[in-house]
Formats: structure tokens, sequence, C-alpha cells
């Protein structure tokens, strides 16, 4: 998977122009993006600033001298490129297995053009059939949530870092749904959203306007018609 990763990151990193704002992701494969974008601003001399989506990739990024900004500086974004832990036939994702999914959601809602880059495994034929749906929430009353969030037939677990329970550059928690397959995830996602204690969940819906598919040798590319 390491070459697919490899191949979509650097695939996206082609459609970022001089003087663009860029949204950098969060994750494995975006890493890879984020490599190459550093190779180009050093070989062309690319005038770019990039918007971290957590404090990971802000190191990152900062660690191969990539121009930052905040979404305070630049609230509209030319280009961003991101990953996904599940992609489905409509281009709709689940994300937030780094645990960035807010600020994720922030960048790529404020951003002109939105691409996924992923390697093969990702896609699915539905949403919720590998991966957990990983919900944000504040820290108050978090057995509570998970009963609510039970409600909606799913089993649940706090998300949790070595010993401890994980908490979110926001400093909230994570809760981890595993629902076995998501058939109407528009309404999911607003019956997660509308539970008090919940900040936003992993499901990105309508989102992505290119996906970028690492293969072995090549790429595949989907594009939103």
């Amino acid at each position: 998977m390491l070459v697919e990763k490899r191949n979509a990151g650097r695939e996206a990193v082609k459609h970022v122009e001089d003087g663009m704002v860029v949204g950098l992701g969060t994750g494995s494969t975006t890493k890879h993006a984020i490599d190459a974008l550093a190779e180009r601003i050093r070989k062309e001399k690319l005038d770019i600033v990039g918007i971290p989506t957590s404090e990971c990739t802000e190191e990152e990024a900062n660690d191969l001298n990539i121009p930052l900004g905040t979404l305070e500086e630049h609230e509209v974004i030319d280009l961003t490129i991101d990953g996904a832990d599940e992609v489905d036939p409509n281009m709709n994702l689940i994300k937030g297995g780094g645990g960035a999914l807010l600020r994720e959601k922030l960048v790529a809602f404020n951003s002109k053009k939105v691409i996924i880059v992923v390697d093969s495994s990702k896609i699915v034929d539905r949403l919720g059939e590998k991966f957990e749906l990983p919900v944000e929430i504040v820290p108050y009353w978090p057995n509570a949530t998970m009963r609510m969030l039970e409600g909606l037939k799913c089993s649940t677990n706090m998300r949790m870092q070595h010993s401890s329970l994980f908490k979110t550059d926001n400093h909230n928690y994570i809760i981890d749904c595993r629902f076995e397959g998501i058939d109407e995830p528009g309404k999911l996602s607003s019956k997660i959203n509308n539970i008090p204690t919940v900040v936003e969940n992993g499901l990105f819906l309508n989102v992505a306007d290119q996906i970028i598919i690492g293969k072995k040798n090549e790429v595949e590319e989907w594009v939103r018609g």
C-alpha cells in the first residue's frame, strides 16, 4: 500500500498552482502529498500558503519549510488535498481515523476544490463496511452520549491513546461507532449531529470534487459530475 499511497499523493500535488492557498490534510497518504508539495516548492519556487488540518500536519509542514497560514487569514482555500478512511461509489467519505475530522471538515467546507487521495483498500461498496465512524464530542458526560449513539443501532467505543482517553487538537473526545454498513449516510449524519454533546461526525458527504486512487503503477481518478 505504500506505493499506492505515494502515487496518489504525488499525483494530487500536480494540481497545485503558483499563488494558491492549499489545505493540507492529515494522514499517511496525505503525508506523501505534503512531501511532494515541499519538493515542488524547492524546485519550482512556488509561492503558496498551506492551511494545516491538524497540529501533526502543521509540524510536518514546518519541518519541510512549507509556508503556513490560518483560516482566519485565508477564509477561502483554492485547493485542499486530504485523505479518507473509506470512499463509496458516490464519492462520500468516512474520515477521522487520525482524529482531525473537525478541522478537516472546516478546511474542506471553505475550499473551492477538494481532492481526496487514497490507496485502493479504502474503496467500499457502502460506508461503514470496514471502518468505524468517528464522532467528536465535548468532554462532558461521554457515557450518556455513547448510549444515545447506540440508539442509532451501532456499537461504540471511546477512543483511547495508550492508557488514556484520546483527545483531539480541540481537546474533545472521540467515540468510534461500528455500524456494519451505513445505508442512508445523510440521515444518519443529521441524527448524530442533533445529539447535544456531539461536535461533528466523520461522514463527509458531497465534499470531494475528485478522488485519486493510488495503484501499483498508476492512479485512477474519479471526478464529480
